[in-house]
């Protein structure tokens, strides 16, 4: 890894090279530094409000990843027919192969979520997961859909956070790779997850129609996504994104207002736990931080 550098090789709080006094940071605060005084005070309100529950954030978090994996391995219990129906029919995949495609699938979504719900296994879990993911994008023939393509890549970004929230600080070896240390490993699993847990945002920037509060909240969502990319004021920022997704979950993805026959019920449903899912992730990312490879980070060693 590379070095840190300290202070002084930034010129920060170092003596002038001209004899003179250092330079007064107080007297020329960057815009950064402005933005972080004014969201860490909102930090201690949200930190004073989130006290008690905060022990139970990793479990919840936890739980709400792998919720669409639950739901989706009920519904396709529930209207087993209606799925070899449309594997059949509409994919053209021969019978056998999907009975086999839908039992592996409940399977590995009901076991592999239990796991992660208990913290056992997180690897083979989290594989086990991602692995679902794309054998369903391609089994079901949506892989070039854009808009389930970057919601996936949001869940796989929160599955990601799992992983590295799993890892603790020991040395492993990997099979024809140097051996890394475990917070390495997190540190650049949790960049990773960072990064993709804001692709549903991006999604919901570029779908529907566009009209004023649609501008509003896509600009400052779209600022939240930034800060949680670089990792710069991630708690203020993440929580922020929790409470626009759950806003826009409960009053656009509201299934249970749907009548049961409602051609749409079943899309709402899927969207809205699959944005609980994305959820989930934004707040093992406001419990566990944005990891080394952040701003908020780099301002410590500075």
């Amino acid at each position: 890894m590379a070095q840190m550098r300290g202070p002084g090789s930034y010129g920060i709080g170092a003596s002038s090279p001209f004899g003179g006094p250092a330079s007064d940071d107080s007297t020329e605060s960057s815009p950064l530094d402005a933005i972080r005084k004014q969201t860490s005070k909102i930090e201690d309100v949200l930190d004073s409000f989130s006290e008690p529950v905060k022990p139970y954030l990793p479990a919840i978090g936890r739980f709400l990843i792998v919720v669409t994996f639950i739901e989706d391995a009920l519904r396709i219990m529930t209207q087993w027919n209606d799925q070899l129906l449309y594997l059949h029919d509409y994919r053209h995949i021969p019978n056998g192969i999907t009975h086999l495609f839908l039992l592996v699938n409940v399977i590995a979504m009901a076991s592999c979520s239990t796991l992660v719900i208990i913290r056992k296994y997180s690897e083979y879990a989290v594989g086990g997961l991602i692995g679902v993911v794309i054998t369903q994008a391609l089994g079901y023939g949506l892989i070039f859909d854009l808009n389930f393509f970057l919601r996936n890549l949001s869940v796989m970004g929160g599955l990601l956070m799992v992983l590295s929230d799993s890892w603790v600080r020991k040395t492993k070896a990997f099979a024809g790779l140097p051996t890394l240390e475990e917070k390495d490993r997190k540190m650049y699993f949790q960049l990773a997850g960072r990064v993709l847990l804001i692709f549903l945002f991006i999604g919901f920037v570029f779908s529907g129609e566009w009209t004023i509060w649609r501008i509003i909240v896509s600009l400052v969502g779209l600022v939240a996504c930034v800060m949680v990319v670089v990792g710069f004021k991630t708690k203020f920022s993440s929580t922020l994104l929790v409470v626009i997704l759950s806003i826009f979950n409960l009053l656009v993805n509201n299934f249970w207002t749907l009548h049961e026959h409602h051609p749409h019920k079943d899309f709402a449903k899927y969207d809205f736990f699959q944005i609980l899912s994305i959820v989930g992730g934004l707040l093992l990312l406001t419990n566990t931080g944005p990891g080394q490879f952040s701003i908020d980070e780099k301002k410590k060693v500075y």
